[in-house]
């Protein structure tokens, strides 16, 4: 049944958000969605309010761009990832750095949290996959994990397990315990991959790989289930989303300036957002309400925040 036009997602820009000065690399909605959280080359994470748009502070501290950013559960820290091979663990309680976690040997890519926000898997330009002590600050494992550098990592909603891949275009799935891999997801023609999550539910991977393409994996039987295609992603890691919310949705940034939002199921393009000027890599969506941040590269410097009203 072809869906009415009620039903499909309308979404408008609201807000427009300037400040920071370089390529922005990765947006995050705080666990509660009351803040959205940005990182960039120009070596500042910004913190704004996701439903006014307001700047509600910067932190400043890496010496080189930072290229991800994670929220924990609890909303009180902020992990971010740099080119200076560092990853820091801010508070958002004291607005200041908490810890430094050094041991990548080079640019750190990614970063997230564990559901109970006593862990933090990072991916860098060494090939690593490191899971890190939060409260301690310390390396409990490195796992030699990929032939290139690791593009995106991810734990599952219970911590068990976690995903990581990387421009070798495999996609990995490791024991969080004893950081044993599990399980490797190749595809036929091995395209970088750019990002990878599970789904809420964790049974399946949505991966997106650098031949323009989005897949959904049944990981258990090492199955792609769905593609989702129509966006442009031949040159850079582009995150790609979830959208719960309203209908069941995924999201992604594209080359073109444009964002896609296609129906999980019938693998439809619903709608494409357009206004960024340059190519859109980071993208978002809200935890509770149907809003998408976007944010653009060099020709444009912008945060977007889409509503869904």
């Amino acid at each position: 049944m072809p869906m009415t036009d009620r039903s499909r997602p309308q979404y408008a820009v609201k807000y427009i958000l300037s400040g920071h000065t370089m390529a922005i690399s990765a947006l995050k909605f705080s666990p509660d969605g009351t803040m959205l959280a940005s990182s960039a080359a120009d070596k500042l994470v910004k913190l704004w309010d996701a439903y006014s748009g307001e700047i509600l502070r910067t932190f400043e501290g890496h010496t080189e761009g930072v290229n991800d950013v994670a929220w924990s559960n609890d909303g009180e820290f902020l992990a971010s990832a740099s080119d200076d091979k560092s990853i820091i663990l801010w508070s958002l309680e004291t607005n200041s750095a908490l810890k430094t976690l050094l041991g990548h040997t080079n640019f750190v890519f990614c970063v997230n949290f564990n559901p109970r926000s006593n862990l933090l898997v990072t991916g860098g330009y060494d090939e690593t996959v490191r899971v890190w002590d939060v409260a301690r600050g310390k390396s409990l494992k490195v796992l030699p994990a990929h032939s290139d550098p690791v593009t995106a990592v991810s734990f599952n909603h219970d911590g068990t397990l976690i995903v990581s891949c990387a421009m070798d275009g495999l996609i990995r799935i490791w024991d969080a315990e004893s950081g044993q891999c599990l399980k490797t997801i190749v595809d036929d023609d091995n395209p970088i991959c750019s990002h990878v999550k599970f789904s809420p539910n964790s049974k399946f991977i949505l991966s997106a790989t650098q031949d323009s393409t989005i897949r959904l994996w049944d990981y258990q039987k090492t199955r792609c289930v769905k593609t989702y295609t129509g966006h442009t992603n031949r040159t850079y890691c582009l995150f790609t989303c979830f959208s719960t919310t309203r209908g069941l949705y995924v999201v992604s940034g594209s080359e073109d300036a444009k964002i896609y939002v296609w129906d999980l199921q019938s693998r439809e393009v619903l709608q494409v957002l357009e206004g960024h000027r340059d190519a859109v890599l980071a993208i978002a969506t809200h935890p509770t309400r149907s809003i998408i941040a976007s944010a653009s590269m060099e020709k444009d410097l912008t945060i977007r925040l889409w509503y869904d009203e």
